[in-house]
């Protein structure tokens, strides 16, 4: 017998539960135990993750009025050093702990000046944490604190006080200056990232006009150095996302809106452009908001209302036209949504969905009120909108039309999946696999070598549309793109539906050269641009076949990488021979259900969307009409490919 009775007479004896099994971890012990729960994993993204809660602190004296330059460097050994010139901490004697109120900040959780209405009006922080969770994941932490008049100094090593608070003298000077390294002991790696550091920090000096980032990597000699600073704030950043995306813009100046109520203030910069996806990015408290929330449900809605009225007072729109939905009015739009507010409440631990319901409306009726005031005031701009927006709706009409078709012939065909798709027995998608297989040679060795009880296998052939530089009419009927479609039954776009999704583990299976790299970017742009839940929910997975068979008589092992190669080339000695497969069609069934397709024994990559505006600029870069940014990605990330054929 199965199941929670299952446990034998013995077994219920020496499973003891008593008040001494009750584990009560003091101090920082919690967070050392279980770093997950307060930085999200100990990955390269966790230690990333630290290096953001000191800058957020800083960032919270900007917000508070007291702050305008943050110093970030990265120094050799793996040490990373945070300064700022804001008020510094208190160090007198915390009436509830009896020690210093600075050591409190880095050694007790929950301690700040977050929590009462006094210390911060507005703070992006992690709930006052984030010190503290620093310091409990550092192998060492060294603080300068000048406030008052004073400055002091005291370090840490992984949350204990091994340097007590010490008096370093008068001084004029004011701020904190955080130095930490952070614990081997605890992540998996401690080399920091320039290139992901500057794009969060860059974004944070977007979100607040004027604020200064010095950052520097001290690392090398040759390191490099960036000063950021964009007067402009959230205008800047509109004109910073859509000059990536080198497309041609509608109207050259970005709009802007802003108002201020009490202790909640929202501004809106937007800016349409002639591509066909929209880049809408919120922030809360300068927390991006993945997720959106009430703050991007009320720019929406208003953006949607407005559109429609001006395009039926004007005549954009027929008596009989149906209106414009909100996918047709954000056809080639740019803009950020930044809202800060005293109390903001967060859907989720991440904090990716803002849940304050005045926030809705205080962006509706902004929009509402300034986008109408701007139209009216800027007719050519507004015709430019217009045009593209009622263009947008035309070629949905299409699509709906193509997608009716469509399902009749389906409906004619008694509901036939793609022919070419051979599909397992079992139907639930949680248990189901779908291979996406280039070309139908690999096709047939893939068919042949599957556990058909479980996974599909969907061949395709030739390359398929880039979606990049397509509307959605373009992607129905699409020989190449509609089987895929079909096959996973959850449909596209707005319409997209993951509980009618047939298989939970899709799988792109290319031939390890350019032309199956291409092949892959070419699926996963339609992923992400048509079926995001897909990646959100982490259900698309990137097979790893084998480049090398391996033998030296009946011995016979396979190789990833050039590297494993030559290990076992070393490992089975002379006369050891690796013949590299051109394709996935030159493995035999057998081969490929062992090296790639038998869930004991294979490597496949999940693919993660860990920053949906980074992945947004990559895919256009990667797949978009420019060259110019193509050129300057490859020359600059070449000298990281250790295997151009990979």
């Amino acid at each position: 017998m199965k199941g929670v009775n299952a446990l034998s007479e013995e077994q219920k004896v020496t499973q003891k539960y008593d008040e001494s099994q009750i584990q009560v971890l003091e101090g920082l012990e919690a967070v050392r135990k279980r770093p997950g729960m307060y930085i999200g994993s100990t990955s390269a993204r966790g230690l990333h993750h630290l290096v953001y809660e000191i800058v957020d602190n800083a960032i919270d004296e900007a917000l508070a009025g007291h702050c305008d330059t943050i110093t970030v460097e990265l120094l050799p050994d793996g040490w990373v050093s945070v300064q700022d010139n804001g008020r510094g901490i208190p160090y007198g004697i915390n009436p509830q702990k009896g020690i210093s109120t600075l050591e409190v900040v880095f050694t007790v959780l929950h301690a700040g000046g977050k929590f009462g209405s006094g210390g911060y009006k507005i703070s992006g922080g992690l709930h006052g944490v984030g010190a503290s969770v620093v310091n409990a994941l550092a192998q060492r932490v060294e603080v300068v604190n000048c406030h008052g008049g004073k400055c002091h100094t005291i370090a840490f090593e992984r949350g204990y006080t091994v340097e007590p608070l010490c008096e370093q003298g008068d001084t004029e000077e004011h701020g904190l200056t955080v130095r930490f390294k952070a614990d081997g002991e605890i992540f998996e790696e401690t080399e920091y990232d320039f290139d992901i550091l500057l794009t969060r920090f860059r974004e944070q000096a977007f979100l607040n006009a004027g604020l200064k980032f010095i950052f520097t990597d001290k690392r090398t000699p040759e390191g490099e150095s960036v000063i950021l600073q964009y007067e402009g704030g959230i205008r800047s950043y509109v004109e910073h996302l859509t000059r990536q995306r080198d497309a041609e813009v509608l109207h050259p100046d970005v709009m802007y809106f802003a108002v201020d109520k009490g202790t909640s203030t929202a501004e809106v910069a937007m800016q349409y452009n002639t591509n066909y996806n929209e880049v809408l990015v919120t922030f809360a408290n300068d927390i991006n908001t993945p997720e959106g929330g009430t703050h991007e449900a009320g720019f929406k809605a208003a953006l949607t209302k407005v559109l429609n009225d001006y395009a039926r007072k004007n005549k954009f729109l027929k008596d009989d036209d149906k209106n414009l939905t909100g996918e047709d009015v954000r056809e080639g739009l740019v803009a950020i949504v930044s809202v800060k507010l005293q109390e903001a409440q967060f859907e989720g631990q991440t904090k990716s969905k803002l849940g304050n319901s005045e926030m809705r409306a205080m962006v509706d009726n902004l929009v509402s009120e300034k986008l109408s005031e701007y139209l009216e005031e800027n007719p050519s701009v507004a015709r430019a909108i217009m045009d593209k927006a009622v263009t947008a709706a035309h070629a949905r009409e299409a699509a709906r039309r193509a997608r009716e078709l469509t399902r009749r012939k389906s409906a004619l065909d008694s509901m036939r999946l793609p022919g070419k798709l051979a599909d397992c027995q079992d139907r639930r998608p949680e248990v189901t696999e779908l291979y996406i297989v280039e070309g139908d040679s690999a096709g047939g060795s893939a068919k042949q070598g599957r556990d058909s009880r479980f996974q599909a296998i969907l061949p395709l052939w030739g390359k398929m549309l880039n979606v990049e530089k397509a509307r959605v009419d373009k992607v129905f009927g699409n020989d190449k793109l509609s089987p895929v479609i079909t096959a996973l039954g959850a449909g596209i776009g707005d319409e997209f539906n993951l509980e009618k999704l047939r298989y939970h583990k899709i799988v792109i299976m290319a031939d390890a050269d350019v032309d199956g790299s291409h092949i892959r970017c070419l699926m996963l742009t339609f992923f992400f641009r048509y079926m995001r839940p897909l990646i959100d929910n982490g259900y698309v997975y990137i097979a790893q076949p084998p480049l090398y068979r391996v033998h030296k008589g009946k011995q016979e092992r396979y190789a990833f990488s050039d590297s494993e190669r030559d290990v076992i080339l070393a490992e089975l000695g002379n006369g050891a021979l690796a013949d590299r497969y051109k394709g996935l069609g030159e493995m035999d069934p057998d081969q490929l259900w062992e090296t790639t397709m038998n869930p004991d024994t294979r490597t496949m990559l999940r693919v993660e969307l860990q920053d949906a505006i980074a992945a947004d600029q990559m895919f256009t870069v990667l797949m978009g009409d420019a060259v110019e940014p193509r050129r300057e990605f490859i020359e600059k990330n070449a000298r990281f490919v250790e295997n151009l054929d990979i």
